[in-house]
């Protein structure tokens, strides 16, 4: 038997005076973390939430966050968490796919009214019986009205602190995570009991993860590597996370120098603002650098120049890794124990097994070191399947392999590389040509900040290849000057020959680039 809970309630136990969680002025310990899940799960059973039953999570990184994650696990139901920015009709989407029986959302702000959102998507889905709204003031009434909803100061009022967890098994669904896809309709990544335990152990240990840690977790709980990365990781250990819901260059340095953070996990955009942050001198740097034993990074490909210029600022390894919803995410990792080699994601973690494959070849046979392919994976962290969609599940899983979708390679050591994302690729003329080896290159550009590469449909070639480019702040230049950049540095089959200069790009809640919204202006 295995419960996911059970990461909190050991630490709970071990630890119960230690603090957990730091929001502003707010600190709970995990006595008080496990107490108030208790006290939710308990409301949840009164509710008739059930073993096996899904319920919706929707939340900024804030304590109710945790709270809720880990009480909808102690009932032995699954957690569905839901991008906070979702509008009405994707909140009824993910309702209905999902077969939620409650929804738990935060009140949101005026900016983002978040119950006023899931109310809507709500109304339109019968089969979710229970809106639960997370309000500021937990003594305060709902902000919206209608049937079945609800407060979590209510639902949690009067129940006792204490709670029997019940017994789930270990190949039972913890969390079902949904993948945007590029592609169709969103699919929910069922993740196990197993899954999501054995991935924050692996990485707990592959990054010294303890007691003493501080974490500061920006990226978004609902995603999967700020859920698995930080707080599960930190939980399994007694260590400390401060939640900051919204990432600015200003706030995390300001929560860096107050909580003596010791470790940061972030996407490559949130190190690329942090690297060019005009204003990061008015902190205390050396206190910040004192404290920052580590920094790691995922949900994308680190750029180069990135890596460099932001280990220079703050004297700290970055350790690049990848993974997947699909892979609880953790799958390979630049470990401690070994040589780190920048531009890499390193190696397999602990019980897990990578190649790269040709995509067509049914056995899976490893292509040899330098060649480029399909990067498939297989370990304790591959989820069961897509909910309800066994043929989805049967493309991406095939001879126990899990199909990532991205290209890489390896070389001679066994380290992996990314080259790009398979439907990434652009076919130009016949050849292949990869976006992420243009943005790396043309960030090396004095006055290029920031780069996105997409391909752009061409009568004559199929693909032709066009950068979006963000310059440095204060700089001008000429798409003549970043063309004939790209000529000295690529060969004549990949450079650009369309440049667009934009003041910033499209990014998702996580901080990913969006190329998909990338259109042509005027």
């Amino acid at each position: 038997m295995l419960n996911l809970a059970m990461l909190l309630e050991s630490s709970a136990q071990k630890y119960p005076s230690h603090l957990a969680v730091i929001f502003n002025e707010t600190r709970l310990t995990y006595a008080q973390l496990n107490g108030a899940a208790n006290q939710l799960a308990n409301g949840l059973r009164a509710l008739g939430v059930k073993r096996g039953d899904k319920v919706a999570l929707s939340c900024p990184n804030i304590p109710y966050f945790p709270i809720a994650y880990y009480a909808i696990l102690k009932v032995g139901a699954t957690v569905v968490p839901f991008n906070v920015l979702f509008k009405p009709r994707e909140v009824a989407y993910h309702l209905k796919d999902s077969d939620a029986v409650a929804m738990i959302v935060f009140e949101g702000t005026p900016e983002l009214p978040m119950a006023q959102m899931a109310l809507a998507g709500f109304q339109e889905v019968p089969t979710c019986r229970h809106l639960i709204v997370a309000t500021a003031n937990p003594a305060a009434p709902p902000p919206v009205e209608g049937e079945g909803v609800t407060t979590l100061g209510r639902v949690m009022a009067g129940q006792p602190p204490v709670f029997d967890t019940v017994q789930t098994m270990p190949d039972d669904t913890a969390v079902i995570l949904y993948t945007s896809g590029t592609t169709g309709s969103p699919k929910g990544a069922e993740l196990t009991h197993a899954n999501m335990v054995l991935n924050a152990i692996a990485t707990r240990d592959m990054v010294n993860f303890h007691r003493d840690d501080v974490a500061l977790t920006v990226l978004p709980l609902f995603h999967s590597f700020g859920q698995t990365v930080l707080m599960n990781t930190a939980f399994t250990c007694g260590a400390t996370i401060t939640l900051l819901p919204r990432f600015t260059p200003d706030a995390v340095l300001g929560i860096m120098q107050r909580d003596g953070v010791t470790i940061f996990a972030g996407v490559p955009t949130m190190y690329w603002a942090l690297m060019n942050y005009p204003d990061a001198e008015k902190f205390d740097l050396a206190k910040i650098r004192s404290t920052l034993r580590l920094a790691v990074s995922g949900g994308a490909a680190l750029p180069l120049e990135v890596l460099k210029g932001f280990e220079a600022r703050f004297e700290v390894p970055i350790l690049e890794g990848y993974g997947l919803s699909e892979t609880s995410p953790v799958a390979c990792f630049n470990q401690l124990d070994r040589p780190r080699k920048p531009g890499s994601i390193g190696q397999p973690i602990w019980l897990t097994e990578m190649r790269v494959v040709d995509p067509a070849d049914p056995e899976h046979k490893p292509l040899p070191p330098g060649q480029v392919g399909e990067v498939v994976i297989r370990g304790h962290q591959v989820m069961k399947g897509y909910y309800k969609r066994p043929e989805a599940t049967a493309e991406a899983i095939r001879n126990d392999w899990f199909h990532s979708g991205d290209l890489g390679k390896t070389d001679e050591e066994g380290y992996f590389y990314i080259v790009d994302r398979l439907k990434e690729m652009i076919i130009r003329g016949g050849f292949n040509v990869y976006p992420r080896e243009l943005e790396e290159y043309l960030m090396t550009h004095p006055k290029v900040s920031l780069v996105a590469v997409k391909g752009v449909p061409d009568e004559k070639l199929g693909e032709e290849v066009k950068a979006y480019i963000v310059l440095k702040p204060g700089e001008t230049a000429t798409a003549e000057e970043i063309l004939e950049y790209a000529r000295q540095g690529l060969a004549s089959y990949k450079y650009p020959r369309y440049i667009e200069f934009r003041s910033s790009l499209p990014m998702t809640a996580t901080g990913k680039i969006l190329k998909r919204e990338l259109v042509d202006e005027g």
